[in-house]
C-alpha cells in the first residue's frame, strides 16, 4: 500500500500506533488564573471531565475538549531554534504538561495514559498572539505546527514527573 491522503488519523494510528514507544512526563504546570504566573509542580491530580486540580480550566467548562494541554520537549527545542531563544521556560508556553520521547502529533484523536489517568487528545493546541509577547515578535509563527495538543481527561489519576505516557490501543 502506498501513501494515501484519504487515511484518517485513527486509521494511521491503527496502522502505526503500536510502534510508538512510551514517552515520559518531564514538567507539570498549573495556571491558577487567566494570565497569572504558572505554578510548577511535581505531581497533579487529573480529574475526569474537568482538568488538573488547581488549574483554572478545571473549574471552567466541564466536559471541554481542552481540559489540559501538552507539548513535547522536542517541539520546545524546535521553537527555540525558530525564535533564536537559547532556552525557553515551559511556563512561557502556557501548556500544562511537557513530555519527551514520543511523537506527540501521532497521538491526535487518540487515547493515552499517564500512570492511572487516561486522556483523549482532542485537537492541536494552536498558539495565540500572546506568544508574541512571551517569545518576541514571531513567537506565535514559530509555534505553528508545534504548539502541542489539547486533551480531555477520561479517567482520573495522579500524574507525576517521570511517569510514562503510553498510547492505548484504538478501539
Amino acid at each position: 500500500m502506498g501513501c494515501s491522503n484519504t487515511m484518517t488519523q485513527k486509521q494511521l494510528f491503527a496502522r502505526y500506533g503500536k510502534d510508538l514507544k512510551p514517552g515520559r512526563l518531564e514538567w507539570i504546570g498549573l495556571r491558577p488564573g487567566r494570565k497569572q504566573a504558572m505554578w510548577v509542580v511535581d505531581e497533579a491530580q487529573a480529574l475526569a471531565g474537568l482538568g488538573l486540580e488547581g488549574d483554572h480550566r478545571c473549574a471552567k467548562t466541564p466536559g471541554s475538549a481542552r481540559q489540559i494541554t501538552l507539548i513535547s520537549s522536542e517541539f520546545i527545542s524546535l521553537i527555540e531554534t525558530y525564535t533564536g531563544i537559547e532556552q525557553i521556560d515551559p511556563s512561557l508556553l502556557r501548556r500544562n504538561l511537557v513530555v519527551s520521547g514520543i511523537n506527540l502529533n501521532a497521538l491526535r484523536h487518540q487515547t493515552f495514559s499517564i500512570d492511572a489517568a487516561v486522556f483523549e487528545a482532542t485537537a492541536l493546541c494552536h498558539p495565540c498572539v500572546r506568544m508574541n509577547q512571551a517569545l518576541g515578535q514571531g513567537g506565535a509563527a514559530s509555534m505553528l505546527g508545534y504548539g502541542g495538543l489539547c486533551a480531555r481527561i477520561l479517567e482520573s489519576g495522579l500524574v507525576r514527573l517521570g511517569d510514562q505516557l503510553k498510547p492505548l490501543a484504538s478501539s
